[in-house]
């Protein structure tokens, strides 16, 4: 069993961002932007309620506050100002679910704050102490091998090693920054052959053509990829299948 999740709620006010009604019946779990890089109180209980609906694991999706950015540009947060932002947004989304009576299912880190935390042992800890204190029964996605994983696991937290079908990858594990032109794979059918290496043999062919291991908890397709529900809907009937007797 692998989990499939897709970040959500990522539109505000009139605008909207994705279609997340579309991709929801094809993912088991859904990130939702907690208010900082996108999303707004009326988008996050209008999203919570549709996952919920769709008897998905709904997660917080925390990230900078950023809206012009998108949450992708890097930003210099003490570590205690980090650990107060991801309690903050946290605790917003949790608002939303506990008056829906779901429960709240996991913490995903966004955009830049993800990549950070991937390499920064100190920032991930951060991170990891706030899904901590907040509740240690939260699972904490973070980038396959990364820092992030590792201090979760360190902290007591369950952790869910997520990797990327729509993302190109670096021989060191990483993913490709969104700065350069190869960063996105919009080809469905290319990131499908890519989701389903990962999930059945544990690697995934780096940018520089090297097969380099990996480990899949969970497979990230992105809403606001234009491909994002051709992806979701391939891999989620080939994994389906792949687990039929």
């Amino acid at each position: 069993m692998i989990d499939l999740n897709c970040d959500l709620g990522e539109g505000f006010g009139p605008w909207r961002m994705g279609n997340d009604e579309a991709i929801l019946p094809f993912v088991t779990s859904a990130n939702i932007a907690c208010g900082f890089h996108a999303g707004d109180p009326s988008t996050m209980m209008k999203t919570v309620a549709l996952a919920a609906n769709h008897d998905v694991h709904i997660g917080a999706h925390p990230g900078f506050k950023d809206r012009e950015g998108f949450g992708r540009r890097q930003m210099a947060l003490t570590l205690v100002e980090v650990y107060d932002l991801m309690l903050y947004q946290i605790g917003a989304l949790y608002a939303c679910t506990k008056a829906q009576g779901v429960s709240l299912h996991h913490v995903k880190p966004h955009g830049a704050l993800y990549n950070m935390a991937a390499q920064d042992s100190l920032l991930a800890k951060a991170i990891a102490d706030a899904v901590y204190a907040f509740d240690p029964n939260l699972v904490l996605y973070g980038l396959s091998g990364s820092a992030l994983i590792t201090e979760g696991e360190q902290r007591g937290l369950t952790v869910y090693s997520e990797v990327f079908a729509d993302r190109t990858y670096q021989a060191d594990g990483m993913l490709t920054p969104r700065t350069m032109a190869n960063a996105v794979i919009t080809d469905h059918e290319r990131a499908f052959a890519q989701a389903v290496l990962m999930a059945t043999e544990g690697k995934v062919i780096a940018a520089d053509g090297i097969d380099i291991p990996i480990k899949a908890d969970t497979i990230c397709m992105h809403g606001d990829n234009e491909s994002a529900i051709a992806i979701a809907q391939k891999v989620h009937y080939a994994l389906k299948l792949s687990r039929t007797p």
